[in-house]
């Protein structure tokens, strides 16, 4: 298998760590999507990454489908429950970590255009969302050791994703760390994690 990907994209993150859990081998290419013809263009129509490339080519998209391939290729350290109440309630916790990022990215890339071109509205309304995501998974978190049950899980994975980007970029400013205090906990706990550390992305 082939991993398309950037070392700075924190959906590719979740799949990296998802590979280092499960201890699976797979070749990384890197990828660099602001360029207009990037290796990712010939196998995924949206010109996203992360890309895996299965081993007779078949190509997958986009970061939840992957990782869930990945988790029921090998039953080594299952990451999504079996039962179908579990294993929604860890969805759930993906989608939501998700679009916390999708809201930030869309609010960084806001505020990285000419200052005359940007919109106070949108910018506000993303990160509106990316705050009310974030409150909701403080809450829900508070003090238990893992984001489902007790045990770690994807759910954990794409959390940390979420939350390292956010310290990575802190796109408007958001400061999730002293507003959010379970998250902040959370985050350091995570971070000890080798697969976390591994994948943790640089400036």
């Amino acid at each position: 298998m082939k991993l398309l990907a950037s070392l700075l994209s924190p959906y590719a993150r979740k799949v990296r760590i998802v590979l280092s859990e499960k201890g699976m081998d797979c070749e990384l290419e890197l990828v660099d999507v602001t360029q207009p013809d990037h290796a990712a263009m010939a196998h995924n129509p949206l010109g996203k990454i992360p890309v895996l490339l299965l081993d007779d080519g078949t190509p997958l998209y986009d970061s939840r489908v992957i990782v869930e391939f990945l988790d029921n290729v090998s039953p080594i350290s299952r990451l999504i429950p079996k039962g179908n109440r579990e294993r929604v309630a860890v969805r759930r916790w993906e989608a939501l970590a998700d679009g916390v990022l999708d809201a930030a990215v869309l609010a960084r890339l806001e505020s990285l255009r000419p200052a005359t071109e940007q919109s106070a509205s949108w910018l506000a309304r993303q990160v509106g969302k990316a705050e009310r995501g974030l409150a909701q998974m403080a809450e829900e978190i508070d003090d238990r050791a893992w984001c489902h049950y007790d045990r770690y899980t994807l759910a954990d994975i794409a959390v940390g994703c979420c939350l390292g980007w956010l310290d990575f970029r802190k796109p408007a400013d958001i400061d999730w760390r002293s507003k959010y205090p379970p998250l902040a906990r959370h985050f350091a706990k995570l971070s000890k994690r080798p697969a976390f550390a591994a994948t943790a992305p640089k400036a």
